[in-house]
């Protein structure tokens, strides 16, 4: 059961300036799944600057700029996962999504976007994930590692990925949106 940190499924972890795990310095964490087993995540602000190549190049029309295969997190870097804006009112119909938040959902990347189409609007894939054991990520959240804020459906599938860190921050209250003017090396401050 959880203690201290609420379940974050279709939340967002923005790590705290400055975490020294490269992985995750300034890094915006959509969470795909957070139960007592652990928690599973993407990193959404890092493209990558790979194109999609074949099959995934199937994908092209559906993909939200920019067009790119997104570095997903450090964990089974060679799994690709695909996320979605849903178009259809019964997301737990669909035969090739699942819903994780609102319209968002996962999206079966083997299935013919042609068809798939129907039932999303955009489509963002991932290289690899971020991960956490059993009681890991509300043990980083406790120390300070990372903030959980709520999401926003362009949040997942923003053109401008590289600055999510710094204007998720700024949309904050108080002094919450100072973070966002943080420096690199804390020293200079």
């Amino acid at each position: 059961m959880f203690t201290a940190t609420p379940p974050t499924k279709g939340r967002l972890l923005l790590a705290t300036p400055p975490l020294v795990d490269e992985n995750f310095d300034r890094s915006v964490v959509f969470v795909l799944e957070h139960h007592e087993e652990g928690a599973i995540g993407l990193v959404i602000n890092r493209p990558s600057g790979v194109d999609l190549v074949s099959p995934l190049d199937r994908w092209g029309e559906l993909q939200s700029a920019p067009e790119t295969i997104f570095t997903g997190g450090p964990v089974e870097t060679s799994a690709m996962i695909g996320l979605g804006k849903s178009t259809v009112d019964d997301v737990d119909a669909s035969e090739h999504s699942t819903q994780i938040s609102g319209v968002i959902v996962s999206t079966d990347l083997s299935a013919d976007p042609a068809i798939v189409a129907a039932e999303i609007s955009e489509v963002r894939i991932f290289r690899g994930y971020a991960g956490w054991g059993a009681g890991q990520l509300e043990s980083e959240i406790g120390a300070g590692g990372w903030i959980v804020v709520d999401a926003e459906v362009d949040d997942v599938f923003s053109a401008e990925p590289t600055d999510l860190w710094h204007s998720v921050l700024r949309r904050q209250p108080g002094r919450l949106a100072w973070l966002a003017n943080a420096p690199d090396d804390l020293s200079f401050n």
